[in-house]
């Protein structure tokens, strides 16, 4: 199944900015991109362009009972957004009891996205443990742990390995297999963190599925709405995440994609590509 999830054992790793980073970069292969955004932090829209005044979301109304389809966004950055919402801490921790109640509010979308083989779900998670993450990860394709390289990494390295990080159960040895590491803001002029990721990469081995740089593009592309693929496409950060995604096509059985026409080059985004 092509869904793939995003998690981090902490937050401000900067896990939403690969996220769309990555459902960026996958949609330029000609494949439909799904982003489901989990976070009740509800900041994935920004990086895909929708704007800051809207509020709308499919979680944060669940109580509701909406039309996830009526709550999709078509996004400047090329794939569909199933946003949060705008909510607060009280909203959210009802949200997320009411996903852990009934698990088909949250899975039954899901399922219906992927109908499409060719089709990639790509769901940006809370930090920690979550409901969404317990629901959704045992389906997954690819679970993505996001870790900054930074000294802090290797004490987080115990938590990954073993699970631990979402949460008590059977979980973690049902996504053991599945689970590969992502290396974020490797900064290459500081020695610190060079060695850091270095000695995160000998350990884990094949289980690192990528390292990205560290750059001021990928702040500026945040500041201006935009995945840094389509802001900085030549940047290093840019070109790391590519390779993450290939490698992510590599991991995950998904279809080709059906022939599509040519399309015109969006003037918000001259870089990107169909």
């Amino acid at each position: 199944m092509p869904l793939l999830c995003l998690a981090s054992p902490k937050g401000g790793v900067g896990k939403t900015s690969l996220a769309s980073g990555l459902a960026h970069a996958l949609h330029r292969t000609g494949r439909p991109v799904f982003a489901i955004d989990c976070d009740p932090q509800n900041a994935l829209r920004l990086h895909l362009g929708l704007p800051i005044t809207d509020p709308e979301g499919y979680l944060a109304r669940l109580h509701l009972r909406p039309d996830w389809r009526a709550c999709l966004r078509r996004t400047p950055a090329g794939p569909d957004l199933l946003p949060y919402g705008e909510t607060d801490m009280r909203g959210a921790l009802a949200t997320s009891g009411l996903i852990e109640r009934e698990p088909e509010l949250l899975a039954g979308p899901v399922r219906a996205m992927l109908a499409d083989p060719s089709a990639i779900v790509v769901v940006d998670t809370p930090p920690g443990a979550s409901a969404a993450l317990q629901i959704l990860a045992p389906q997954a394709a690819l679970v993505l742990a996001v870790l900054l390289a930074d000294a802090a990494s290797t004490a987080l390295l115990p938590e990954i390995e073993t699970g631990r990080f979402l949460g008590r159960g059977t979980l973690g040895t049902l996504v053991g297999p599945k689970l590969r590491v992502v290396l974020n803001q490797v900064d290459r002029h500081s020695r610190l963190s060079v060695s850091a990721a270095e000695g995160v990469a000998a350990h884990l081995g094949a289980r690192l599925a990528g390292a990205i740089s560290r750059e001021e593009a990928v702040a500026e592309a945040l500041a201006c709405q935009r995945p840094v693929g389509a802001h900085a496409p030549y940047s290093t950060a840019a070109r790391d995440i590519e390779d993450l995604a290939a490698t992510v096509l590599r991991e995950m059985p998904v279809a080709a994609p059906a022939p599509v026409a040519p399309a015109v080059t969006s003037s918000l985004f001259p870089w990107s590509r169909p």
